[in-house]
């Protein structure tokens, strides 16, 4: 329980500090979609792409198995840093690995089969990530994409191709956010 605990704090923490610092997190609100996926996937590894601060890693390492673990890859060194810090702080070092560098060079050299691949980094580049990452996804495989909504026209490729795909089955959930609208796009691979 005290495990528990140190986490949820950890996550008020980092959601405070964003919001003075504006940065993008997936946010409580929106976030519980991404727990309702990672509860339901039961994934063995999970593929971020995009980690910043580290909240959504931490957020998801909530709901692991035993012997689970996320894979983030993040381009910015200091950002990297700061995930880092927060990780060991929540004390889930041991389920969650930093990859620094491009996810468009990262990607390929991966090898391990992805359950769960969560985009929330460069818009234009998800479907990129996600074409890169398509040999590693299998049958139910789950695409959890942040900022459906409000950058819907930086991704508008990836969005269709994974709403008219025969390879994909996707819903976007949209949200109402204090006066701004968003949205994350949930994909599951089918083929």
């Amino acid at each position: 329980m005290a495990y528990i605990r140190r986490i949820e704090e950890i996550l008020r923490v980092i959601e405070q500090v964003s919001e003075k610092r504006n940065l993008p997190i997936i946010g409580p609100i929106k976030g519980k979609v991404l727990d309702d996926v990672v509860i339901q996937t039961k994934p063995k590894v999970i593929l971020e792409i995009g980690t910043l601060v580290g909240y959504s890693a931490i957020r998801m390492s909530r709901f692991l198995t035993s012997g689970a673990r996320i894979v983030c890859v993040e381009i910015s060194k200091s950002f990297a840093e700061e995930a880092q810090d927060n990780i060991s702080k929540a004390g889930v070092s041991d389920m969650i690995q930093i990859i620094v560098g491009d996810a468009e060079e990262v990607i390929p050299n991966l090898k391990e089969t992805v359950d769960l691949l969560f985009l929330d980094a460069e818009k234009t580049h998800y479907l990129t990530y996600l074409k890169l990452a398509e040999r590693m996804l299998h049958k139910g495989t789950k695409i959890v994409a942040d900022n459906a909504g409000m950058a819907a026209s930086e991704m508008q490729n990836f969005l269709t191709y994974v709403r008219e795909s025969q390879l994909y089955q996707s819903k976007y959930h949209d949200f109402d956010l204090s006066g701004w609208h968003d949205g994350v796009e949930v994909t599951t691979k089918i083929s």
